[in-house]
């Protein structure tokens, strides 16, 4: 009998059906030579720092860093039973393989080796990889089984994330966590996303708008307009001088241009336009992806790849035809299989595509938003197969009043691709024009414009700079319509207070792109967890929901190290794990770097001065600290100050205070804060056992705060 891993349940039952084990067994099913059984995602993980070392479970800075010799793994309690199922069905005598179901990608690989190591199976071992869930695929991957041993160098840079993952998030998050007394998540991926949403906050706050001015020119059916005039004196004067001057063209010049059909969808660039179009998160666009599936509506879902293999040129006809169905559209006249079946650029998986199988099914009884999801991916696979969008450009130049004007126009030759998208495109064309005719000005107009900040980051926009970062070399229509300051270039239309204005974008930090941070398969978790502990909220604009970073987010990047923040370096680390899965550089050194860089970090990071303002407790304030004057608050064990570096203290448990029967209340500690003393009734006498009133006197030298009683104007009893 051979046994088979799944993943999830859902994809087990699927492999189950094909292979014809139909037995339904406690945790598995059997049947046609075959035991199917799954994890449930991360079935086995790395143990908790408190694994190694029962201390570990009160974060001390002491104990840093925490890199274990021998790594260990632990199983929750809510999935013990299934990882025992497996673990008995692998030493099973009548096992004879084990086959490796997992999704076929990293993680996949991870989730599998890891439940087969941590059992100490050493029967041998094959890979399964499939990118659709179709019965035809699930059997074609059946008839071609790998030995699993191929897949190691993929396997050792899966453990590899995992295992680096590990250090900085625990020795990171308790180091800043026990440094500035509040819980700081940090991490190798989430933390110079944060540093990305914040930097683009700054820029904006930062941002000073700048009114300019235009002069058009009104002819019959087009205008003309100015360049830029900083103040309204000058365009107006220009505006009095063309009101008597007379319009000359200077200049026409006509193109013929193209725009190239988009390319199919890889997970992330579905996920921007989701978010785009529909207002999904990149959570929600995958969940819904990989719903389809599971119900082998569409090819695997975690794909960093936009084409398909060379082998697929006999199924596009029959996948673009589906497409056009599901959209009630009729497929392109011309399809270009070549522009989207390419070998070269085909990773672990292809392009997201339907399956055969939409055709046998009722896509009106899917969710609303499977539904959505599967007419984008039918949509944008017209768009790929089809012609280009090609069109004329029509430029002029106009001389009037000693300025030059100038005016655009566009006409349709063949709309192409972007017949099966939304668009304003259409003949927008000028007037046939010749150079030294003369126009007659039907009026003349100065309006005002202002220059725009940056824009906020949204899920689209931080995907594509995730996806991007440290990339030198994205061509440059990979940034029209985004804003300088996330280090992309472009053009883009604003509409201000009435003028339609073009604004060119420069590039800021160009080299801050070259591989990403994390993978399309975790990006969206990332979002997910930057929301989620406060450091980010998704707020509501005019258009898109925008993603702003919290004030605890904006001062955890402020006190972070560069290593931490920076995403090139991240990006960079993305690289090696990448050169690790292609077997080309050593696991171990990249392990070696991240811990070199962890030791480091404990060693010689220092609190920032005054960072409690950057982390204020939001605990009531009971008075000022005599040694630096910070702000003085309440915890479960007293009263302590504010400032990280300042050791001042009231313990509720101070040995002269418990010793005479007082309890330190908040207003006692007010009292002592701002006059020194305190007036105590009740206090207990050691020696007689009797009561008395009294003043409790503080003296604080700087280093160390003592008490004692004051009964007169003039007497003080030290305690």
């Amino acid at each position: 009998m051979k046994l088979v891993i799944a993943e999830k349940p859902s994809v087990a039952k699927t492999i189950a059906k094909v292979i014809g084990a139909s037995k339904h067994n406690d945790g598995y099913l059997s049947g046609g030579g075959y035991a199917v059984s799954w994890c449930f995602g991360h079935l086995a993980e790395l143990a908790q720092a408190e694994s190694y070392n029962e201390s570990y479970g009160k974060w001390k800075h002491s104990d840093l860093p925490i890199i274990p010799d021998t790594w260990q793994y632990a199983v929750s309690e809510d999935k013990r039973k299934q990882f025992e199922i497996i673990s008995n069905l692998m030493h099973d005598k009548s096992v004879t393989e084990v086959i490796n179901a997992c999704d076929a990608g990293r993680e996949g690989e991870l989730i599998f080796r890891t439940v087969f190591n941590l059992a100490g199976c050493s029967k041998p071992m094959k890979r399964l990889w499939i990118s659709s869930m179709e019965d035809t695929a699930i059997k074609d991957a059946f008839n071609n089984l790998r030995p699993g041993s191929e897949y190691d160098a993929l396997y050792n840079a899966a453990l590899c994330r995992s295992k680096a993952d590990w250090l900085v998030g625990i020795n990171a998050t308790r180091l800043f966590s026990v440094l500035y007394h509040r819980t700081l998540n940090v991490g190798r991926v989430i933390s110079p996303t944060l540093a990305m949403i914040v930097q683009r906050e700054a820029e904006i706050k930062a941002f000073k708008s700048e009114p300019f001015y235009k002069v058009f020119l009104d002819f019959d059916g087009f205008k003309a307009e100015s360049e830029r005039f900083a103040d309204e004196e000058s365009a107006a004067a220009v505006a009095q001088i063309c009101n008597n001057e007379e319009a000359v063209v200077k200049a026409v010049e006509r193109k013929e241009k193209s725009e190239k059909a988009p390319t199919l969808y890889d997970l992330t660039t579905l996920q921007r336009e989701a978010n785009r179009t529909l207002g999904y998160t990149a959570q929600q666009t995958l969940d819904y992806l990989q719903s389809l599936y599971e119900k082998k509506l569409c090819t695997y879902p975690r794909t960093d790849s936009k084409f398909l293999t060379e082998d697929m040129k006999n199924t596009v006809n029959e996948i673009v035809a589906i497409a056009a169905d599901v959209l009630g559209l009729v497929s392109p006249n011309s399809i270009d299989k070549d522009k989207v079946c390419n070998n070269k650029k085909v990773s672990d998986h292809h392009a997201i595509i339907l399956t055969k199988s939409v055709k046998n099914t009722d896509t009106h009884s899917l969710l609303a938003g499977e539904q959505e999801i599967l007419k984008l991916i039918a949509k944008r696979t017209l768009c790929a197969v089809s012609e280009p969008y090609v069109y004329t450009e029509t430029s002029a130049v106009i001389c009037c009043g000693g300025k030059e004007f100038n005016a655009k126009g566009k006409s349709v030759i063949n709309l192409g691709w972007k017949a099966f998208v939304k668009t304003d495109e259409g003949d927008n064309n000028l007037p046939n024009l010749g150079e030294g005719q003369s126009l007659i000005t039907n009026y003349i107009s100065v309006k005002e414009g202002k220059t725009t900040p940056p824009k906020h980051f949204t899920e689209d926009t931080i995907l594509f700079a995730m996806e991007n970062a440290g990339a030198n070399d994205i061509p440059d229509e990979a940034f029209s319509g985004y804003p300088a300051q996330a280090g992309l270039r472009g053009e883009k239309e604003e509409q201000q207070s009435g003028v339609a204005t073009r604004q060119t974008v420069g590039v800021t930090e160009r080299s801050l792109f070259r591989r990403g941070l994390g993978t399309p398969a975790t990006r969206a978790a990332i979002i997910e967890k930057l929301v989620s502990v406060g450091f980010v909220t998704r707020t509501k604009g005019q258009k898109n929901v925008n993603l702003i970073p919290e004030g605890i987010g904006a001062s955890l990047i402020t006190i972070l190290p560069e290593e931490l923040q920076s995403p090139l370096l991240t990006a960079q680390w993305e690289q090696q794990l990448l050169l690790i899965e292609k077997g080309e550089i050593n696991p171990d050194d990249f392990m070696s770097a991240i811990e070199n860089m962890v030791n480091t970090l404990v060693r010689d990071y220092k609190v920032i001065d005054g960072a409690e303002v950057l982390f204020p407790s939001g605990r009531e304030v009971v008075g000022k600290c005599p040694r630096c004057g910070s702000n003085v608050t309440e915890s479960k064990k007293g009263y302590f100050c504010e400032k990280n570096n300042c050791r001042f203290a009231l313990w509720k448990d101070n040995r002269f205070l418990t010793s005479k029967r007082v309890s330190l209340s908040s207003k006692m500690a007010e009292k002592l804060l701002k006059d020194s003393k305190a007036y105590v009734s009740g206090i207990y006498s050691e020696k007689t056992g009797k009561k008395y009133d009294a003043f409790i006197v503080m003296t604080d030298d700087g280093t160390k705060t003592t008490f004692g009683l004051d009964f007169t104007k003039g007497g003080t009893l030290n305690g």
